[in-house]
């Protein structure tokens, strides 16, 4: 059996695009880049939501690392809103340089540790549920009982596996506070994890303008492990699950 390329550091970390492909939603038109590996096992889970009157939505795939680096220097000037672990809003003056990098990794991947960096991640709700006029806030209220994303959470929990997907921040862990709406294909993913290194990513936030590099530097081993790796596992029905392609 052919073994499936592996990933390039430049793949890993949002500085290259080859490892993907464009799916768009029909008919709103919606487009999302995801690994050429998961946008059929994504479809099938789509189609399959779509028998169940649910019209499932991607509306964050691939996301490269310069916009993952302004997303961050954003945050860490003060530019974006920040929230606390409860997602009460922070000053983000009033905290030490160290708190800040500390505070951004809550809600917020470092560039170049991103899961949307390899396309295998996503983020989804259901645009069948949305009230007219509402504004998509993207914070776990959405997705729990009484919220307009109820019915995809359950739908999610009983069927995403048997496509290859599962929840990589399902739970509190201590390092990313839980995502509701954030899907992982574990086979590919778990490639992509282990492809990652913390050395290959010191490199890369070397050469970068990153806001608080000295920070995020001196204490990258243990964010690390407490951002990057530390996350759900995928259940054995998801890693097992056939590639559609």
């Amino acid at each position: 059996m052919r073994q499936a390329p592996e990933f390039t550091l430049d793949q890993l970390t949002g500085r290259s695009r080859d490892h993907l492909r464009e799916v768009e939603h029909a008919p709103a038109g919606v487009r999302c880049a995801l690994h050429k590996e998961v946008a059929g096992p994504y479809l099938a889970l789509r189609a399959a939501a779509a028998v169940d009157g649910i019209d499932l939505v991607a509306f964050s795939g691939f996301r490269d690392f310069d916009r993952q680096l302004g997303i961050w220097n954003g945050k860490f000037r003060g530019e974006r809103p920040m929230q606390d672990r409860e997602g009460r809003p922070l000053d983000v003056h009033a905290l030490t340089p160290a708190e800040r990098v500390s505070a951004i990794l809550w809600w917020s991947a470092l560039p170049g540790a991103s899961r949307h960096h390899w396309g295998t991640d996503f983020d989804v709700m259901d645009a069948a549920a949305l009230p007219a006029g509402y504004k998509l806030q993207v914070v776990p209220a959405e997705y729990r009982a009484g919220g307009p994303f109820e019915r995809l959470t359950d739908w999610l929990d009983r069927h995403m596996a048997a496509f290859g997907f599962f929840r990589p921040f399902a739970t509190d862990r201590g390092g990313v506070s839980p995502e509701p709406w954030h899907l992982s294909h574990a086979p590919v993913a778990a490639r992509a994890q282990a492809g990652l290194t913390v050395d290959g990513l010191r490199t890369v936030l070397a050469g970068a303008a990153i806001e608080g590099k000295a920070e995020v530097l001196a204490a990258l081993d243990g964010h690390f492990a407490s951002y990057v790796v530390n996350v759900d596992p995928a259940p054995e029905r998801a890693l097992l699950s056939p590639r559609l392609a």
